[in-house]
């Protein structure tokens, strides 16, 4: 994958030392969407084959490859693990107190690597195509290639310059936190799995705390890498920039009226999720425009959806408002969002064009019955 400054895969493939690289063209693909790069390990995380090995434990890892996961983890960069080898690596990698805690979702097994990216794209909650192979393997390479083109390669000695070029971007607070939160995700799915109860009951025993409020000025940066990088729940995709929401940022004593960039924050028993999802507005007396619905793919399956979706409509009802517009891109990401949109009554207002790609309008009145909101998840002001 060749990177450019502005993030995208040119389909040169050629590398900064001027080899071809290993990337493949599965359509526009910037950095922002890169959520976890996952590495191979034997001739990758370390010199040799840890299975050939006579020494007690794991080979010695690469510094570089330690300071790179650190460096990843910095902007917000999750890292996992795909290798074809013994299993029984796989115990030892969390026995070691250099790697256990740098890897999440590590898979280790003789399964195809394009199945180990599949299962630790499901095991994160995020698409395939945020993930990025790093592989000293020009097969393996290959094999993802073919199988999962939308998923770039790397070659190890080209992970400088993608750490270079994720250096040149912003990085929020949250996305600082966002590895420890992934943690925090882990544990939630394995007291999930043990959870002998309903679903529903295991999602009330979780103590989940919705706030919901207007942006501040400080929020801007976390609301336009809300806007960039999430695409499963990601209504239009408009693209947002901190500098242009400013004016959108409501006044607290104003009315109601006009543009407003409102915001959801999440906690529960296991710690917070940090802020998880925004909305921009268009209010008028007679109609409120949700022009851009987004919230990260971390929440999915826990209602909480809808509880922001039943917040906005309640806020719309109270200001007098008698129909709630959507904007909708609709894209092959972002089904789950689309049937949310259905079952909360929202249809499409007047006759769709010809390219079903444009974005359309959804309506529904705001004078009857509204989508019954999560029982288990408690909703506040911000």
């Amino acid at each position: 994958m060749s990177l450019t400054p502005a993030g995208r895969d040119t389909g040169d493939r050629t590398a900064a030392d001027g080899r071809p690289a290993d990337g493949h063209d599965g359509g526009p693909r910037t950095l922002d969407r890169v959520k976890c790069v996952v590495w191979d390990l034997d001739n990758t995380v370390w010199d040799g084959v840890a299975v050939e090995s006579t020494a007690p434990g794991l080979p010695e890892p690469r510094r570089w490859v330690l300071d790179a996961i650190t460096a990843l983890a910095d902007r917000g960069v999750l890292s996992s693990v795909a290798s074809r080898t013994d299993p029984a690596v796989l115990d030892l990698l969390r026995a070691d107190a250099r790697l256990a805690e740098r890897f999440i979702a590590p898979q280790v097994g003789w399964q195809d690597k394009s199945e180990s990216l599949r299962r630790i794209a499901e095991d994160l909650g995020i698409a395939v195509d945020a993930l990025l192979l790093v592989d000293d393997s020009p097969y393996e390479r290959a094999e993802v290639g073919a199988m999962l083109p939308e998923v770039g390669t790397l070659a190890p000695e080209q992970v400088p310059e993608l750490l270079e070029r994720l250096a040149s971007g912003a990085v929020t607070e949250d996305a600082r936190r966002r590895v420890s939160r992934y943690r925090a995700e882990a544990v939630r799915k394995e007291e999930g799995r043990r959870f002998s109860g309903s679903r529903e009951e295991f999602l009330r025993s979780c103590d989940m705390r919705l706030s919901l409020g207007a942006a501040r000025e400080a929020d801007l940066p976390r609301v336009a890498e809300l806007a960039a990088r999430t695409h499963r729940l990601n209504s239009s995709g408009l693209a947002l920039d901190a500098d242009g929401l400013r004016a959108a940022v409501p006044d607290p004593a104003g009315p109601e009226t006009g543009s407003a960039l409102l915001v959801a924050e999440l906690e529960d028993r296991f710690g917070g999720y940090g802020m998880i999802g925004t909305a921009l507005v268009d209010r008028t007396p007679r109609v409120w425009t949700v022009q851009l619905l987004a919230l990260s793919c971390r929440i999915a399956g826990r209602g909480v959806s809808l509880g922001f979706l039943r917040w906005l409509m309640d806020r719309a009802r109270a200001a007098g408002a008698g129909e709630f517009r959507v904007v909708l891109r609709p894209t092959s990401a972002n089904v789950e969002l689309r049937l949310l949109f259905r079952q909360a009554g929202l249809r499409v207002a007047g006759e769709p064009g010809a390219d079903r790609s444009e974005p359309v309008t959804l309506a529904r009145p705001l004078d009857g019955a509204l989508p019954d909101h999560p029982s288990w998840l408690a909703v506040s002001a911000r």
